[in-house]
């Protein structure tokens, strides 16, 4: 299958082995998790380590599937060299931007590679925004950028309220991550496709003014 690549294969493989360490081994998941005071106090390891830690195997699943179905998309158009670049740096925006809106907690905490996953669905979403996406409560099929917006507005509702025991703000930056890596790799986007260029900033400029604002302090 063209989506199962060796490079998709070895980042399963990572969260896997990694996952299924932290579960058998509290010491480990703990040392190597996202925690706002560790990161502080100069543990940046975290930043990267965390990314590969899941809390459960049906968190773990989660994650890796959509990998699995996105990750073809961006591999075909960009290679596996530029997979890889946006994949870890959508980990990291993902984090910096969760460190930035918890920085005042310092026992704040979390783990997975829900941000570097929703960069590389957000990059695949760019580059083929008219992609049909099912939902399992939606019988139709759904444009990849209106699903990607739809996401990031609920996301921003999240991260405002707090919604659940999920990272929103790492989903937010792992897809602004992935929106900005992917134009960096293809600026002929900005040509061939500015229209959907320009919707799938509509929720990145919407968060960035209510923060602005301070509607989401």
């Amino acid at each position: 299958m063209y989506n199962l690549g060796i490079v998709t294969i070895v980042i399963i493989a990572a969260n896997v082995i990694m996952s299924f360490k932290g579960f058998d081994d509290r010491l480990f998941f703990e040392k190597y998790k996202f925690n706002v005071g560790s990161i502080i106090r100069g543990e940046q390891i975290r930043m990267i380590s965390s990314g590969f830690l899941h809390a459960d195997t049906t968190h773990l699943l989660m994650n890796m599937i959509t990998l699995y179905f996105f990750a073809g998309t961006v591999i075909n158009q960009l290679g596996n060299f530029n997979f890889i670049i946006i994949y870890m740096a959508s980990l990291v925006f993902g984090n910096l931007l969760s460190l930035y809106f918890h920085k005042e907690e310092y026992w704040y905490s979390a783990i997975g590679a829900s941000g570097a996953v929703t960069g590389i669905l957000y990059a695949a979403i760019l580059l083929e925004p008219s992609m049909s996406l099912y939902m399992f409560f939606i019988p139709i099929p759904i444009p990849g950028y209106v699903f990607g917006i739809g996401y990031l507005l609920y996301s921003i509702y999240g991260i405002k309220n707090r919604v659940g025991n999920i990272g929103h703000d790492a989903h937010f930056g792992g897809a602004v991550g992935g929106y900005a890596l992917t134009l960096l790799l293809m600026p002929s986007l900005f040509k061939t496709d500015l229209g959907h260029v320009g919707l799938l900033a509509i929720p990145i400029i919407i968060l960035f003014v209510m923060y602005k604002t301070g509607k989401l302090r």
